[in-house]
C-alpha cells in the first residue's frame, strides 16, 4: 500500500513538472522569438543558425530549470497547505470511525492552509462535538432505560413471588397485588412515553391546528390533577384572562400542560403553593405555570429537556424523565416556545408562549 502511495506521488510530481515544462516552454519560446526578431529588425543584426543553435538551447535549459523551480515550489506549497490538512481531517475521520467522538482538529494558521481546509476543519469540529453529545445521550439513554425497566420489573418479580406463600395474610396479599399493579402501570407509562416520544421525533404525529379557547383547556386539565394536589394540601392560585383563543393542536397541548402541572405537584412538598397564569400579551397567549417546591440547580436546568435525564439520581421521586422530553418536542412541533426560571428551594416557574387568535384572524 505504501509502495503504491509513494508511486502515485512520483507520478504527480512528474505530471506537475510537464504541465510547467510545457506551459514555461510556451511562454519563453514565445517571448523570445519575439525578441530575436525585434533585435533583428531595430539593429540590423543577422542572425546565423549557430547564432540560432546556441539560443535554443540557452532557452531549453531556462525552460527545464524555470519548470524544476515551478514544481519544487508547487510541490511544497501543496505539501504545507494541502496535504498536511488533508492527513489532519484523515487522521481524525478514522478516529470517529472508530468510535472515539472526542477528536478535533486544531486550526491552521491562516497562511498554512486555505480558507475552505479552515472551514471543513471548522464544520468537522463541530460535526464531532454534536456527535460526542449524542454519544453521551444515546449512553444515557441506554443506561437510564434499562434501570427504568428493570425496577418495575424487579418489583412485579418480588412480589409476585411472595403472593405465592400459601399462609399469607389477606391484607398482605392485597398490598402485594397494589404493589404488583402500580409497578405495571409505571412500566406501561414508561413505554408509551417512548412511543410517543419516538412518534414525534420521527415526524409520525402531525399536529391537527384547530382553535380553542385555552383558558377552558387548561382548567380541565387542572382539574384532572385534584385529587393529588387535595391529598398533599396544596394551595392552588389561578390568575387567568377570559376569552384567549389560540389555533393549536389540543391534544398535543394538553400533554404539555399534564406534564407541568403533574411535575409541579410531585416536586411541590405538602401544604406548598401551585399558580397558574393565562393572559394576553399583544399576538401572543402567555401560560405560566409556577410552584413552591424545591427547586432547579443550573446544572439540571441545563439538561432538563433531554431524555430520561432527572434531577432526583436516586430516582426517589416517581418519573421516567420523559415528561419535559415530550413537552420540548411538542413545543417545537407547535411552533411555540417555552421558558424555564428556577431557584433551588424556592421553587420553579415554566412559561409557554403561543400565538393566539384574533377576532382579525377569524
Amino acid at each position: 500500500m505504501k509502495r503504491d502511495t509513494k508511486y502515485a506521488r512520483v507520478l504527480l510530481a512528474v505530471n506537475h513538472f510537464l504541465i510547467f515544462f510545457l506551459i514555461v516552454a510556451f511562454v519563453i519560446t514565445c517571448c523570445m522569438m519575439l525578441f530575436i526578431r525585434i533585435m533583428a529588425n531595430t539593429m540590423g543584426l543577422e542572425l546565423t543558425g549557430e547564432n540560432l543553435n546556441l539560443a535554443a538551447k540557452l532557452t531549453f535549459l531556462n525552460v527545464v530549470f524555470i519548470s524544476l523551480l515551478l514544481t519544487v515550489f508547487d510541490t511544497v506549497r501543496r505539501k504545507l497547505t494541502v496535504d498536511r490538512p488533508v492527513k489532519k481531517i484523515t487522521e481524525a475521520a478514522e478516529k470517529m470511525m472508530r468510535g472515539d467522538f472526542s477528536v478535533r482538529i486544531p486550526m491552521p494558521r491562516a497562511y498554512a492552509a486555505d480558507d475552505k481546509f479552515r472551514d471543513i476543519i471548522e464544520c468537522f469540529n463541530k460535526m464531532a462535538e454534536e456527535l460526542s453529545g449524542t454519544e453521551t445521550l444515546r449512553t444515557d439513554f441506554i443506561a437510564n432505560v434499562s434501570h427504568e425497566l428493570k425496577t418495575p420489573l424487579a418489583v412485579m418479580q418480588n412480589y409476585s413471588t411472595m403472593l405465592q406463600s400459601p399462609n399469607l395474610p389477606e391484607e398482605k396479599r392485597l398490598e402485594y397485588a397494589k404493589a404488583i399493579s402500580d409497578a405495571s402501570r409505571r412500566l406501561a407509562n414508561l413505554i408509551t412515553n417512548i412511543l410517543k416520544l419516538n412518534k414525534l421525533e420521527n415526524q409520525q404525529i402531525t399536529p391537527t391546528p384547530e382553535v380553542y379557547d385555552l383558558g377552558e383547556q387548561l382548567c380541565e386539565c387542572l382539574l384532572s390533577f385534584e385529587d393529588m394536589w387535595e391529598s398533599k394540601k396544596l394551595e392552588i392560585d389561578t390568575e387567568m384572562d377570559e376569552d384567549i383563543r389560540v389555533c393549536s393542536d389540543s391534544e398535543m397541548m394538553t400533554l404539555v400542560w399534564n406534564n407541568l402541572f403533574s411535575n409541579a405537584i410531585k416536586f411541590t412538598e405538602s401544604g406548598g403553593k401551585i399558580t397558574l397564569r393565562l393572559r394576553a400579551d399583544g399576538d401572543y397567549a402567555i401560560v405560566q405555570v409556577s410552584d413552591t417546591g424545591c427547586g432547579i440547580s443550573s446544572e439540571v436546568g441545563a439538561r432538563m429537556f433531554d431524555k430520561f435525564y432527572q434531577g432526583d439520581t436516586s430516582h426517589a421521586t416517581q418519573g421516567n424523565g420523559l415528561g419535559l422530553a415530550l413537552v420540548k418536542r411538542v413545543i417545537d412541533i407547535t411552533e411555540s416556545d417555552i421558558f424555564v426560571e428556577s431557584e433551588v428551594g424556592r421553587g420553579t416557574t415554566f412559561t409557554v408562549r403561543m400565538r393566539r387568535v384574533t377576532n382579525g384572524d377569524i
